[in-house]
Order: structure tokens, then C-alpha cells, then sequence
């Protein structure tokens, strides 16, 4: 495969990736933002308390997404140390999203219904950058070259044989 070849599957790869992360991350924005929400509202919870609680509400929905559907393909050895990790930098995504939505409610005191779900989904969209990174680089690790460069080269392949990509000039 050429180099030209290889970069555009692994830019296919990449940008299937990010669809797939996107499209469970959409769902777990609606897990996340409904049950907040449905807390909120009937509850005495406090504002950033009923988001941390739905905010793992929506971690537990995605990591079956993640790991069923996007992250399907990637190494499944060691479930233990990849639900720990993902739990680890989860934690981490929503201290980000949860701190975003506490310095907006007690730093600058906008804590009305709108106010609270635009910087919740602020914080989401912040965390989200540091999740999708953290996930891919340390939880759903890819596998090894020898492994994945045979499907990349497959990948092409179909591709060219729908007529999406256009034949290597190089190795007809």
C-alpha cells in the first residue's frame, strides 16, 4: 500500500471513529441531560449534585457503547483494567464538566433552568475532548500494528470496490 494509500485509510479509520464516538456520545448527552433534568425537577438535590449523579448515569451507558459498538474492534484483554481506566478518566471528564457548571451556579451565580442545562452542556462538550483523547489513547487500546494494518488495507479495499476511493496508482 502507498503512503498516500495508507494515510487516507487510517483518515477513514480515524473519521469512522470519531462518527461512532460522536453518535454514542449524542445518546449519552440525552441520557445525561434527561436525567438531570428529571432530578432536578423532582428532587431537592442541588444543582451540581443532580448533574454529577447524571453524569454517571450516562458514563455507565456509554461504556457499553463505547466498548459494544465503537470500540468494538480494539484489544479485549484485560476487561478489569479497561473498566478501571475508564472509570479513572470518566471521573476525570466530569469533574470537568461538573466544574464548568459549578464556577457558572456559585462563581457568577447562573443557576436558572436554561443557564444550568447550556453550561452543563458547555462542561459536557469541554469533558467530551478529554474523554474521547483519554479513551482512545488509554482505555480502548488500538491493536497492534501487525493486527491493524491488515484491516486498514481490507478497509481500503471494500472502499475501492464500492468506487468511494479511487485505485492506488501505484499497486494497481
Amino acid at each position: 500500500m502507498s503512503e498516500r494509500g495508507a494515510l487516507r485509510a487510517r483518515l477513514d479509520l480515524l473519521a469512522r471513529e470519531v462518527a461512532k464516538f460522536g453518535a454514542v456520545g449524542a445518546l449519552g448527552l440525552v441520557v445525561n441531560i434527561a436525567v438531570f433534568n428529571l432530578v432536578r425537577h423532582t428532587t431537592d438535590l442541588q444543582v451540581v449534585r443532580a448533574s454529577v449523579l447524571a453524569t454517571f448515569v450516562a458514563i455507565l451507558f456509554n461504556y457499553v457503547g463505547f466498548r459494544y459498538w465503537t470500540y468494538r474492534d480494539r484489544d479485549k484483554s484485560g476487561r478489569t483494567r479497561e473498566l478501571m481506566l475508564f472509570l479513572l478518566f470518566s471521573a476525570a471528564g466530569a469533574v470537568i464538566e461538573n466544574g464548568v457548571l459549578y464556577a457558572a451556579t456559585y462563581g457568577f451565580g447562573w443557576n436558572g433552568p436554561v443557564q444550568s442545562n447550556v453550561f452543563k452542556i458547555v462542561g459536557i462538550g469541554v469533558a467530551t475532548l478529554f474523554r474521547f483523547w483519554s479513551y482512545r489513547t488509554w482505555v480502548f487500546k488500538a491493536l497492534p500494528v501487525e493486527e491493524a494494518v491488515p484491516n486498514a488495507e481490507r478497509f481500503l479495499e471494500q472502499r475501492r470496490a464500492a468506487g468511494e476511493v479511487a485505485p492506488d496508482p501505484v499497486h494497481p
